[in-house]
């Protein structure tokens, strides 16, 4: 299943479970362990001070008791001194002991706040990429709809450099007023057969790519941010008709050039338009050879309050 940053509350989350920052010691902590137990009420307290003390790193289950999500898993992250007492090793750690715990629980769906970036002190941008590598890894081996709920920008945040280098991309693009045609692609070697067949469906060309490639499908939908349900639909029905954010998904997915990503979407109905700052974005990763899901929707999202990939 995929995952996704949001903007929400994560005590009105409808998930399996969400995930509470708290301290080793059983009490209420101020920012989003407050606002948790608030929203859980006082059964929350009296069923973590079963656990005692806990150990930094540590995840332990509870019911989630007035809260929308079933279960609350509560986790002791480390605290951020200067990046050199394994801060960093303990935060990742931290994500993949709670989503372990889910996953021993056969939980399918979990929302995690941006853990440790505020009483904890940890730098957001360090936190953000903790947690993206941590469900990167985690989701490449299990399945489960993991949600990244953020409250402001700077939980997102981009380095200057990247935030930078994009921006100055999506203005030239426009500024230039470019149109971008689809053009008939030049993919070389075992491609060239499907890239000829022109009346080929989306879900045909991609099938084609797929085995011409000689990728997996577990490895495609997994790249692609999008579950197993979803991919079975579309390769089940050679006219599934994609939505374009999970179509964009699937070409980045088989790491298509643009002129071949550009191809693959006219059969869906759909094309990167230069007057779109979603699409250049997407534009820009695939000139720069980066088809990493985990930084394009990180960046799309600090943009463009979106992301690829879903269940559409």
């Amino acid at each position: 299943m995929p995952f996704e940053i949001i903007h929400n509350d994560i005590t009105t989350m409808h998930v399996d479970a969400i995930v509470n920052s708290t301290c080793p010691l059983p009490k209420i902590e101020g920012g989003t362990d407050s606002i948790i137990h608030k929203a859980a009420g006082s059964e929350l307290l009296k069923a973590r001070e079963k656990f005692g003390i806990l150990n930094d790193t540590e995840a332990v289950i509870t019911k989630g008791y007035h809260l929308p999500a079933t279960y609350v898993i509560h986790v002791i992250a480390p605290v951020y001194i200067d990046g050199f007492f394994d801060e960093h090793a303990m935060l990742y750690n931290t994500y993949m002991n709670a989503l372990k715990l889910a996953q021993s629980r056969e939980l399918t769906s979990i929302a995690f706040p941006l853990i440790a970036s505020g009483t904890y002190a940890f730098p957001r941008g360090e936190a953000l990429t903790i947690a993206l590598r941590a469900i990167e890894a985690f989701l490449k081996t299990y399945e489960m709809m993991i949600y990244l709920v953020v409250y402001d920008d700077a939980s997102y945040q981009l380095s200057k450099a990247r935030f930078n280098t994009i921006k100055s991309y999506i203005k030239h693009h426009q500024d230039q007023k470019e149109t971008m045609s689809v053009h008939q692609s030049k993919a070389v070697g075992d491609l060239d057969e499907w890239l000829q067949v022109k009346d080929e469906t989306f879900t045909e060309s991609l099938l084609s790519i797929i085995d011409a490639k000689g990728l997996a499908d577990v490895s495609v939908y997994k790249k692609a941010n999008i579950d197993r349900k979803l991919f079975s639909k579309i390769r089940s029905n050679p006219t599934y008709q994609v939505s374009k954010p999970t179509a964009i998904a699937l070409a980045l997915a088989v790491e298509l050039n643009l002129d071949d990503t550009q191809d693959l979407l006219m059969r869906a109905g759909y094309a990167l338009s230069p007057s779109q700052p979603f699409d250049l974005i997407v534009q820009f990763f695939i000139e720069s050879g980066n088809y990493n899901l985990f930084e394009i929707n990180q960046t799309l999202f600090a943009f463009e309050g979106r992301t690829l990939g879903g269940n559409g």
